[in-house]
């Protein structure tokens, strides 16, 4: 079975860069640099933009061929696009350790750019091993989207930024209804239950994935497993959020395609985890009904919380290393930065835009007035936990179905946080093993004290 899929994916890998050779060749007269990015209107806009201002390159986007694996075989291939989105840090793991990704490190420098002036939430996407990869594209920090025709129904006050999860039990516990049946027809807080929501709640109960030197996971540490028994509380004990059976039962009911941020337009929940990027499709004539405000994420032991974002990397194999640098730089311009800005596209990636009045105030929407809440979410966000030492796709894996036992009352926090972490750290053992490089590097550390991913002496690898 091994040996099928494996051939699988390196039959399907050499069809994408077939596919990619036989796709309609764009025609210019400048040197055209072909984009991997998402198609969302905002890069349509972002193209033309540096197209008009640089005489010799033309940015073309392919929305085509997303995707991490397609990308590194059609790069190897010498195929690949010049530039090409990393939107977590096991994407630019992935795309640094392929050999694919160009070192920007001393470009930066030449530049003048500092990873100072760009948030700090977003470094493990262009970051890695203190070498610079490529430049965000956007920030992102979460917060509370709430339905202020909802909370005027009901007579709830509006929340203010600093409140805390006491205080937004109570308000949600105020705004859920449920009919005649005692079905649920609208929650005071509808989620998502992903990692917005709970990586928010370990990390203000003062819990990491991975210790400080990346060598263990410590999800089964007394401080993640009671985040983890609050996040559970939200569904089970206080029934404030739906359970998965009663949020697809929502949607059924409620017409609406299934995801939150439909269910937050239908009007089935009152609250939602979110980030700024939602503005591209609440803007939209749909969501006319909803009059729609912010506050930033409740506060905790603490009232840290997480970002990210996505950046964009330069292909090491490029033929134009100078248009693609020319585009780094460009995004690193004011012109860009306000366009996020004016999109709401999450947050501009440099800092000091986002302290513009342009951030706080777009004419266009003019009723929009809680922007400077994403600037304060911003502030406090801290960037997600990674290790080199593991592969990040398999930690999602193991944390995903962890973590949805979890929400379908399966599994207990305290189980699913020990499991995960005995899984994640023989992950850890297992990556090291394959890996001579990382296995030097890796007891180096254990040698200096760090804690190992196995407990006893013999198990060593």
């Amino acid at each position: 079975m091994k040996h099928i899929i494996v051939g699988s994916f390196i039959f399907l890998s050499l069809m994408s860069v077939v596919a990619w050779q036989w796709q309609p060749r764009y025609t210019t007269d400048k040197i055209v640099l072909t984009w991997v990015c998402d198609d969302a209107p905002i890069r349509r806009d972002i193209v033309q933009m540096f197209n008009e201002q640089n005489d010799i390159y033309e940015v073309v986007l392919d929305p085509q061929n997303m995707g991490m694996e397609k990308v590194i075989v059609q790069s190897i291939a010498g195929v690949g696009p010049d530039l090409f989105d990393s939107y977590a840090p096991i994407q630019l793991m992935a795309y640094v350790r392929s050999d694919i990704a160009y070192d920007l490190t001393d470009d930066f420098e030449a530049m003048g750019i500092h990873p100072d002036q760009i948030w700090e939430c977003t470094r493990p996407t262009y970051i890695f091993e203190d070498r610079i990869y490529g430049h965000p594209g956007n920030a992102n920090a979460f917060g509370i989207w709430y339905n202020k025709n909802i909370f005027d129904e009901k007579g709830v006050p509006y929340p203010e930024p600093g409140w805390t999860w006491d205080e937004f039990i109570d308000t949600a516990k105020r705004l859920t209804e449920y009919d005649e049946q005692g079905r649920p027809r609208r929650y005071g807080f509808i989620g998502p239950w992903d990692p917005s929501l709970y990586e928010t709640i370990l990390r203000q109960y003062g819990a990491h994935y991975y210790t400080p030197d990346g060598t263990r996971c410590i999800l089964d540490s007394p401080e993640a497993i009671a985040a983890m028994e609050f996040a559970q509380s939200l569904i089970y004990e206080h029934r404030i959020m739906p359970t998965p059976a009663e949020e697809s039962a929502m949607a059924a009911a409620g017409g609406w395609a299934p995801g939150v941020l439909s269910l937050f337009g239908a009007e089935r929940g009152a609250m939602a985890t979110g980030g700024r990027w939602w503005l591209l499709l609440l803007r939209d004539a749909s969501y006319n009904h909803v009059n729609y405000s912010a506050v930033p994420m409740p506060v905790g032991p603490s009232a840290a919380t997480v970002g990210g974002g996505r950046a964009t990397l330069v292909n090491k194999k490029t033929p134009h290393l100078e248009g693609c640098l020319q585009f780094i730089e460009f995004l690193h311009g004011e012109e860009f930065n306000q366009t996020v800005n004016r999109y709401a596209d999450a947050l501009p990636p440099v800092k000091k835009y986002a302290y513009a009045e342009e951030f706080v105030f777009n004419p266009d929407y003019p009723n929009e007035d809680f922007h400077k809440m994403w600037r304060l979410a911003a502030e406090a966000a801290e960037a997600v936990d990674s290790t080199p030492f593991v592969n990040g796709a398999v930690v999602n894996q193991i944390i995903t179905l962890q973590t949805d036992l979890m929400r379908f009352g399966r599994k207990n926090a305290a189980d699913a946080m020990r499991d995960a972490a005995r899984q994640i750290n023989a992950a850890i053992v297992e990556q090291i093993t394959i890996d001579p490089t990382l296995y030097k590097r890796y007891m180096e550390l254990v040698e200096q004290g760090a804690r190992p991913a196995w407990d006893r002496p013999e198990d060593a690898p």
